[in-house]
């Protein structure tokens, strides 16, 4: 299935966590966070200023962002889950 965000929206493939805490404890899924890192999958086609001059991305495709942890909307393509956000709801660029 292909997906194309709309606007400035971005199509985010989260990271999974690591299933061990430091002392070597493994927990399960329903234990473990959300993960708030991920990776970019697809832009739209960007968005307008107030004068109606276009707004380039600041994230691109593959970038590794840090995500809010109550945001975005989950979807699920090919039994993959994503999340799609506006690029202003992401909290920055990791590496």
């Amino acid at each position: 299935m292909k997906f194309q965000p709309l606007g400035d929206r971005v199509l985010v493939h989260p990271l999974e966590e690591k299933e061990t805490e430091k002392g070597g404890i493994i927990l399960p899924d329903s234990a473990q966070e959300k993960s708030q890192q991920g990776k970019v999958v697809a832009l739209g086609s960007g968005g307008k200023d107030n004068d109606g001059n276009d707004i380039t991305f600041t994230v691109k495709k593959n970038d590794v962002v840090l995500m809010p942890k109550y945001g975005g909307t989950e979807l699920k393509l090919d039994g993959k889950d994503y999340q799609i956000m506006r690029e202003s709801d992401i909290l920055g660029i990791v590496g």
